[in-house]
């Protein structure tokens, strides 16, 4: 009996141990200062093959901090002792705390074969924080900046967007904001967006108006948690002058993957290269050529490591002439850059000019793009061939203006003598000029006809008797009112293409002319008017709508679902205003 005992002991044991789940969550310390990341380790660790999990792993209320950044790692391996399959996931979680005190981090849950495990819950003491706002020593009110950044998890040299708003109790304040200064520092790469002033919002931050004064990009070079430098401003007053600073905000950027190129160096993004021989003459050997090799696309573009044109005992190269032509995108800086290189061939015959292999990473497959080397086939002439190759005109041509440009006399200047190069004459300048010519004849003729018409209607058309004030701003309104619907399929149309900057300018203009119907001049003017003779609700609808318009108009990202919500939004509101 007693080893049956011992029997069924060791197999449920045996039982127990086949089938176990560990689960657990700690952070790296206990105590933390106001700029220190809390880091939460959670693991959660399956021995057995019959174990299966239901859930992925369930936050807890994490609303008192900013996640900055997250990760996690499975490994799988077996117990050669047991022979038992050991899963172990690991997550990391990087917060940055918004309050000081103690904070309590709650359970992670996670059900695995029907069942909910969870971890202990625990306290952190944070012992102070940096305030987030920066307060300006203005005479009647404060004055706050505020940089903003969304998307605090970004690869090495990919661009997260930054947004400075400014908040006051005065409104005055906010215009008095001047002399913006961007971030300087040596692990990050800034470029401006743009510097316009959204429309001021009255219900900011703790109900205090505010209003964005800046967009720009962050290029984060180095990997880690990286701190971006706060934003500094002056307050003008007729008094003094007040600098101010805006607060600092910590990202993490993560490395790019293993595996790169070893012609791979700084390039994140989206890129293609292309060289091309940039002289109008023949190439000839011993002479200079113009050769180009041109990047374009989209990502860290002004500030990565170009392909060079690799050194050859064909050529002698010199160092090239940079041009840029860039401006903001949705995923970085977007455009070309001209790397123009002047080439002497040391030779005749055919030459192969070659740029520097070139690699980059993009973030969007999160995969290493091998361009390898871009190639330039050349045909250098010597001298003799090209002399050759010349006409007799050119030949005397060129004879003549050597001899002009050699022999000058007081006198007379000779070289004004000299033999141009022939050119072909364009037989579709002349008449495509003809054809204008003749248009703004005809439509001259149009105009002096229609002017005689409308005289001869003035003159034939009774003078209507004058009425009241009233009825003579009504007439005028109709005279003005316009349909709208116009309007509302030409949004339509702008948006279906794409052509989001030509949307919002026509937006603004049908506001200035549902305004013009009610001889509203400003929006602030509009909504007091809107109060008074279509109520509270339309007033406010109206106000939120310029407030969303501006959000959308300075959003570096369009995205069709929220334009297509604005201008449903926009359909309705003024359609009610115009009845």
């Amino acid at each position: 009996m007693q080893h049956k005992l011992i029997y069924i002991l060791l197999t449920l044991a045996s039982v127990i141990t086949y089938g176990q789940v560990n689960l657990t969550l700690d952070a790296d310390k206990s105590e933390y200062g106001g700029k220190d990341i809390v880091n939460l380790t959670i693991v959660l660790e399956l021995n057995g093959t019959d174990l299966v999990q239901q859930t992925g792993l369930q936050l807890p209320d994490l609303s008192k901090f900013n996640i900055i950044g997250s990760g996690s790692v499975t490994n799988t391996v077996i117990d050669p002792a047991t022979n038992t399959l050991i899963t172990q996931k690991v997550s990391r979680i990087a917060l940055e705390p918004k309050k000081k005190g103690k904070i309590k981090i709650g359970s992670v849950l996670v059900t695995v074969n029907n069942k909910i495990y969870k971890t202990e819950p625990f306290d952190v003491n944070i012992r102070d924080i940096v305030d987030r706002r920066s307060l300006a020593a203005n005479t009647s009110n404060d004055v706050y900046l505020n940089m903003e950044i969304d998307d605090r998890d970004v690869y090495q040299d990919q661009p997260t967007v930054a947004v400075l708003r400014v908040y006051s109790r005065n409104m005055d304040n906010l215009r008095k904001v001047k002399n913006i200064r961007l971030p300087e520092q040596d692990n990050i790469n800034v470029h401006p967006i743009n510097f316009d002033k959204s429309e001021i919002d009255p219900s900011g931050y703790g109900n205090m108006p505010s209003q964005v004064l800046a967009m720009f990009m962050v290029f984060p070079n180095e990997a880690g948690y990286v701190e971006v430098p706060g934003v500094s401003a002056s307050v003008s007053t007729y008094s003094n002058k007040t600098k101010i600073v805006s607060n600092k905000v910590k990202i993490n950027v993560r490395k790019l993957p293993e595996g790169a190129p070893e012609c791979f160096k700084n390039a994140v993004g989206n890129f293609n290269v292309n060289v091309y021989n940039a002289s109008k003459e023949k190439p000839e050997a011993k002479k200079p050529l113009n050769v180009v090799v041109k990047v374009s696309g989209e990502g860290n573009l002004p500030d990565m490591d170009l392909p060079k044109i690799a050194a050859s005992p064909d050529y002698e190269v010199f160092a090239p002439k940079i041009t840029t032509k860039v401006s903001p995108g949705t995923a970085g800086m977007k455009g070309e850059i001209l790397a123009n290189y002047v080439i002497i061939p040391n030779k005749s015959g055919a030459i192969a000019i070659k740029t520097e292999q070139f690699a980059f990473f993009d973030p969007a497959s999160k995969e290493y793009v091998d361009l390898g080397q871009k190639t330039l086939a050349v045909n250098a002439f010597s001298h003799d061939q090209i002399m050759e190759a010349r006409s007799t005109v050119e030949k005397v041509n060129e004879y003549t203006n050597n001899l002009l440009e050699t022999v000058n006399t007081p006198v007379l200047k000779t070289t004004s003598f000299k033999v141009k190069e022939k050119s072909k004459f364009h037989w579709n300048i002349l008449l495509t000029n003809i054809a204008i010519l003749l248009s703004l004849f005809i439509a001259y003729l149009l105009f002096k006809n229609w002017q005689k018409k409308r005289t001869l209607v003035r003159e034939t058309v009774p003078s209507k008797p004058l009425g009241s004030v009233a009825e003579t701003e009504k007439e005028i309104r109709a005279l003005m009112k316009t349909d709208i619907n116009d309007y509302f399929g030409y949004l339509e149309n702008l948006k279906d293409n794409g052509e989001y900057e030509k949307f919002f300018m026509t937006l603004e203009e049908l506001d200035q002319e549902v305004r013009s119907q009610y001889f509203q001049g400003s929006a602030v003017e509009f909504k007091t008017f809107l109060e008074k003779h279509k109520g509270s609700s339309v007033a406010e609808d109206y106000s939120k709508l310029q407030q969303k318009v501006q959000m959308e108009k300075y959003n570096p990202v369009k995205s069709t679902d929220a334009l297509e919500e604005l201008l449903k939004t926009i359909v309705n509101l003024y359609s009610q205003i115009s009845k």
